[in-house]
């Protein structure tokens, strides 16, 4: 293992990562959880402009959990291959209202999904616990100070680039080793801003910066991030990975998310951010069901 890989493993915790703290409450991943997807913007890959208007969002939140989501993840700009950086106050504008509707209807953790602090601090005023950013905190460093602050989650999220320029990005030495070493230097951005260990989780980020072919051999891979020592998210929903596999469109990969996330889920992933709850759910009940007991 290279030298990298080495130090970013030296960062393991000595909390439990079945454990994931998140404000002032803490999550037990001894089950599977299921992070329901709430896009609220004009252009993501797969259901962008289906959820312009505040109760549509919230509409489909509670349809989330009533199909078993354990969180939600609300997000106002896209990050799809090519996507263009929103501005804050349009992301802000997107995100708070329907942050705000959702937090007086849901049992549920909210999450935002963002990579810029203001829209961080107005989503966790709004009632968000969780900070998830594809970035890692290398967009905005002053995000970090906001999830540190507000003692929030954190998903770190392993990326190079930006969405616009990531797919020019996809040249690895060794692909597993360099996505856990990067996600090593994350955690010790994370933990040099004061956010508590035990608040972080890891995403290997499937389709980011990774080809198709990179996507599966990190899917099948997840136990070298496990071995990090923080509880693992992964995000295969409807993927173009799985659009080259399985030749079918966005819409029609739910089947083809549940087998990713079952292989996810045998590699250590304990959270799983998907479109699609109902179909991830049941999956990963008989995934659990049938795991081996130690």
């Amino acid at each position: 293992m290279r030298e990298s890989t080495l130090s970013a493993l030296k960062l393991r915790p000595s909390h439990h990562p079945d454990l994931w703290r998140i404000s002032q409450e803490s999550i037990t991943l001894a089950d599977p959880v299921v992070v329901g997807i709430l896009n609220v913007t004009p252009d993501s890959f797969s259901d962008g402009g289906e959820l312009l208007t505040v109760a549509a969002a919230v509409q489909r939140g509670v349809q989330l959990v009533r199909e078993g989501a354990g969180m939600l993840d609300v997000g106002g700009e896209s990050t799809r291959p090519g996507a263009d950086t929103v501005e804050v106050d349009e992301e802000i504008d997107r995100i708070v209202p329907v942050l705000r509707a959702l937090a007086g209807q849901v049992p549920v953790p909210l999450s935002i999904d963002t990579r810029k602090a203001p829209v961080a601090e107005a989503a966790l005023a709004a009632g968000a616990k969780v900070v998830n950013d594809v970035s890692g905190l290398s967009f905005d460093p002053d995000i970090a100070d906001v999830v540190a602050r507000h003692r929030a989650g954190v998903v770190l999220m392993h990326m190079r680039g930006t969405p616009k320029d990531m797919r020019d990005r996809t040249e690895y030495h060794d692909l597993v080793a360099d996505v856990v070493a990067e996600l090593g230097l994350a955690v010790d951005r994370a933990q040099r801003t004061g956010i508590a260990p035990e608040s972080i989780a890891l995403d290997p980020g499937i389709g980011f910066a990774k080809t198709s072919a990179q996507s599966l051999e990190l899917l099948g891979q997840i136990s070298a991030i496990r071995a990090l020592g923080f509880p693992v998210l992964i995000g295969p929903s409807r993927k173009s990975f799985l659009g080259d596999l399985l030749n079918v469109p966005p819409k029609d990969r739910a089947v083809g998310t549940a087998a990713a996330c079952v292989v996810g889920y045998q590699g250590g992933a304990r959270l799983f951010r998907v479109h699609d709850v109902a179909a991830t759910v049941q999956a990963l009940a008989v995934a659990h069901a049938a795991r081996p007991i130690p």
